[in-house]
C-alpha cells in the first residue's frame, strides 16, 4: 500500500477530547438538547467508571419519532450496542478503515488496558487534520507566494471524489418520506429541488429531529422546514477549497453543479475528503514532514 497523508500519524493526533455522555435513562429530549448545543452526529451512553454501554445518533432519533416514540422515552430503549472503540496509539489509517468497512460515522477512543475513554474521532477531525497540511504546504492553493510552483501540482478537483447519487425530492413531498429515505440511505441530509433538478433548499437530519421535539407533524410538506439556501460547490474547485468552505462555514457536505444555475451533480462530504486521505494533491507527504516540524 502507498504512503498517504495519513500515514505515520496515531489517532491521538485527531481525536477530539471532549465527550458528552449521557446516562442510560437520560430522555431522547435530553439527547437532542445536547445534539443541537454541541454539534455533533452522536452521543455515547453509559454509566461513571464503566465502558460505554451504547450509542446514540440522529438516525437513531429519526427512528424514534417514526415509531411514534415520545420524547421523553429512556436512550437506552433506541441506542445502538455496543459502540465500536479504537486505541489512541492506533494508526489513523486503520481506524479509517474501520469506519468505513462499519459504514459508521466515529469511533470511540479507550485508554490501552483501561475501559477508561478519553476521546473520539470522526470524519471532521480526521478532515481538520487534512486541512491543517494544506492550509501550511508550500504548493497549497493558501500559498500565495508559490503561484508558479501551484501550477505544476495535479490537484484532486471536487467531481473526482463526489457521491454522485443525491437523494432528493420536491417541496410538496411530506416529511414522513423524507425521513424514510435518510433512514434507508444513511445520507446525512436530502436536497430539495425542483423538476430540472435545481436546488431549493436542503433537509438535513439536524432539521428532522428538531421538528420532532417541537412536536411537528410527519405530514408537514418538505418546503415548510427546508433550509435556504444550498451550500453548493462547483465540478473543478480543488477538493482544498471545498474542505476549507466545510470547516470554516460548519458544514458536513456541499452539493456540487457543473457551473452556475445549472443542476446538481453530485454531493461532496466530510466524508468523501477523509476517503481521499490527501488534502488535493501528491505534496502532501513531503510537506507534512516540514508542517510537523514546525
Amino acid at each position: 500500500m502507498g504512503k498517504d497523508t495519513l500515514t505515520g500519524l496515531k489517532v491521538r493526533h485527531a481525536m477530539r477530547s471532549q465527550l458528552i455522555v449521557l446516562e442510560p435513562d437520560d430522555s431522547i429530549d435530553c439527547c437532542i438538547q445536547y445534539l443541537i448545543k454541541y454539534k455533533v452526529n452522536a452521543i455515547i451512553v453509559g454509566k461513571d467508571s464503566e465502558k460505554p454501554l451504547g450509542v446514540v445518533s440522529k438516525t437513531d432519533i429519526m427512528g424514534a419519532w417514526y415509531a411514534g416514540l415520545p420524547l421523553s422515552t429512556p436512550v437506552e430503549m433506541i441506542m445502538n450496542s455496543p459502540p465500536l472503540f479504537c486505541g489512541p496509539d492506533e494508526p489513523l489509517d486503520s481506524a479509517l478503515d474501520t469506519m468505513k468497512a462499519n459504514k459508521i460515522y466515529r469511533l470511540y477512543v479507550l485508554e490501552q488496558e483501561s475501559d477508561k475513554m478519553v476521546g473520539a474521532i470522526a470524519y471532521p477531525d480526521i478532515v481538520g487534520l487534512l486541512y491543517h497540511y494544506c492550509s501550511n504546504c508550500d504548493q497549497g492553493i493558501f500559498n500565495k507566494s508559490k503561484e508558479t510552483a501551484q501550477d505544476r501540482v495535479k490537484r484532486y478537483k471536487a467531481n473526482e471524489i463526489m457521491t454522485k447519487q443525491v437523494e432528493s425530492c420536491r417541496e410538496d413531498a411530506l416529511l414522513e418520506s423524507v425521513v424514510e429515505i435518510l433512514s434507508a440511505s444513511r445520507f446525512g441530509a436530502i436536497l430539495v429541488s425542483d423538476d430540472q433538478n435545481y436546488p431549493k433548499g436542503v433537509i438535513s437530519k439536524t432539521d428532522i429531529i428538531l421538528c420532532y421535539r417541537h412536536a411537528q407533524d410527519l405530514s408537514v410538506t418538505a418546503g415548510t422546514i427546508m433550509s435556504t439556501p444550498v451550500a453548493l460547490c462547483y465540478e473543478k474547485d480543488p477538493v482544498e477549497s471545498a474542505i476549507k468552505s466545510m470547516i470554516l462555514k460548519d458544514l458536513h457536505r456541499l452539493f456540487v453543479i457543473p457551473e452556475k444555475h445549472q443542476a446538481v451533480s453530485g454531493v461532496i462530504s466530510l466524508t468523501d475528503a477523509a476517503a481521499l486521505r490527501s488534502g488535493s494533491c501528491h505534496a502532501c507527504i513531503s510537506s507534512r514532514i516540514r508542517v510537523d516540524k514546525n
